[in-house]
């Protein structure tokens, strides 16, 4: 998640069909919900209608992404990317939990998903990437919403000093 800023249900719903990993990207199209009597589905499109984009992928995920591959063994059922250890669709609430499990036995018990969302937001934000490339990043709709709620404040910047010390 840190290296791509997916939600948990979009990862959980990543299929391989989705990855390209000779051009170091990924598809975001879907999301992982459970339908009331039936279980868990693959919803065919995500959470917002600026969700359904194309990430590129950082060189260390391509290289996470190529061992995972290797090791899965494929299950033609679902073809999902991150499987349940049983095969079939992993379930977003579950894997949350695991999620917290991890982070709190590692000291980062302040760490949720949402903070990743916001810590790679933050990070982009810091290359010099625009709101709105940002928000289509994450997936959101308005870049005001990335900007007010994803994005870091309070830091210090350099840029700022040096704009004002042109002024003296």
């Amino acid at each position: 998640m840190l290296g791509t800023d997916v939600r948990i249900g979009e990862a959980c719903a990543l299929r391989w069909s989705a990855v390209d990993l000779e051009a170091g990207s990924l598809k975001i199209e879907a999301t992982l919900v459970g339908v009331p009597g039936e279980g868990l589905a693959i919803q065919e499109f995500p959470k917002t209608t600026a969700g359904r984009r194309t990430i590129a992928l950082p060189a260390f995920v391509v290289d996470l992404l190529q061992d995972r591959r290797r090791l899965l063994r494929p299950n033609a059922e679902s073809q999902v990317a991150f499987p349940s250890p049983n095969g079939r669709l992993r379930d977003p609430h579950n894997t949350s939990t695991d999620l917290r499990r991890a982070l709190d036995r590692a000291g980062f018990t302040w760490v949720t998903s949402h903070v990743v969302r916001k810590t790679v937001a933050t990070r982009l934000d810091e290359a010099g990437l625009s709101a709105r490339r940002i928000a289509d990043h994450l997936g959101h709709n308005r870049p005001s919403l990335t900007q007010d709620v994803y994005m870091g404040r309070g830091l210090a910047s350099p840029e700022a000093a040096s704009a004002l010390q042109r002024l003296r």
